[in-house]
């Protein structure tokens, strides 16, 4: 897989590692506005790539994307303590006008993936800059929070990650929607577990697992001043996905024409992803409280999508 990484900050650097270690791409183009800086980080990552296979880095420019399986976006600026990911919006929407146009021009045939933040408007800016089919545009979405979700409740039960089933649905950001209602460990419901092990989750402690999914990024960036390691891995799961054509079922962002009342809006549902990208989206059960937050959440992102595409220049 021939994968395109623009941006070599710590996202962008991280993600290029995590691809040649895993060897889930045999080659990445590392694009950078700091040439420097991206020779730097390729250089760095292909000191280890003897470790784990025969990958190949390199840092090139647009037209060294041609035959790209994927390009994955990371560019943007930095979410700083005490931002939200919405305060960035402005700064990345002129970013991704100069960076989208040019993905389109060399990389035609290719499927994005975006994490720029806020992760589901930049989606749904990159598939209007693009005009990509739908299916080939992809936001990392909640795939991390669906992790860090499953990560607390595998910690706090004892049992490994894999082995609890549950998701974070909607925005990738302080809206996002934490499903209990359906979430299984062991064919049991959370519950049913917990009750069987003498660890009831009750709703204090729900409380508590749901603050340290949504909080976590702004306890990571106030304690080293960004995340990197988290979303690397989920952008690399996704990759996988595709190289392997193997219908793996993730909560990436893509575009609805319609999810709880809302028309034309980016955001996270259980997907499933294959070689084409965007297979197939599962509507999920949920809860009438789920269901009222869902809601929500695509009625946030869809604000202030509206607001982002007035900042594109005709």
């Amino acid at each position: 897989m021939k994968v395109g990484i623009i941006g070599a900050g710590a996202v962008g650097s991280a993600t290029a590692f995590s691809l040649m270690m895993t060897g889930v791409a045999h080659k990445v183009i590392l694009i950078d506005s700091n040439p420097q800086k991206a020779e730097a980080e390729a250089m760095d990552i292909a000191h280890a790539a003897p470790f784990a296979g025969a990958g190949k880095i390199r840092t090139g420019n647009y037209e060294d994307l041609i035959d790209s399986d994927a390009v994955i976006v990371t560019a943007g600026a930095n979410q700083k303590q005490g931002e939200t990911r919405i305060d960035l919006l402005e700064r990345n929407v002129k970013i991704f006008e100069n960076i989208i146009p040019q993905i389109k021009k060399y990389a035609p045939n290719t499927i994005l993936i975006i994490t720029t933040n806020p992760a589901d408007i930049m989606t749904d800016i990159a598939l209007k800059l693009s005009d990509f089919p739908k299916e080939r545009v992809i936001g990392s979405g909640t795939v991390l929070d669906t992790a860090r979700f499953r990560n607390l409740l595998a910690f706090y039960l004892g049992v490994s990650t894999k082995s609890v089933h549950a998701d974070v649905l909607g925005e990738h950001g302080d809206s996002e929607v934490l499903v209990w209602s359906n979430a299984e460990a062991g064919t049991l419901t959370l519950d049913e577990y917990a009750q069987s092990i003498n660890k009831p989750l009750d709703e204090a402690k729900k409380a508590e697992i749901n603050d340290g999914v949504v909080r976590s990024a702004y306890k990571i960036i106030e304690g080293k001043g960004w995340t990197c390691y988290g979303i690397a891995g989920a952008l690399t799961q996704i990759c996988r996905a595709i190289s392997n054509n193997d219908y793996s079922i993730l909560t990436v962002s893509s575009h609805h024409q319609y999810v709880e009342g809302v028309e034309e809006v980016c955001l996270s549902l259980p997907t499933v992803v294959n070689r084409q990208g965007i297979y197939h989206v599962i509507t999920p059960n949920l809860s009438k409280t789920e269901h009222d937050k869902l809601k929500k959440s695509a009625q946030t992102i869809k604000e202030y999508t509206e607001k982002a595409i007035t900042m594109i220049k005709k």
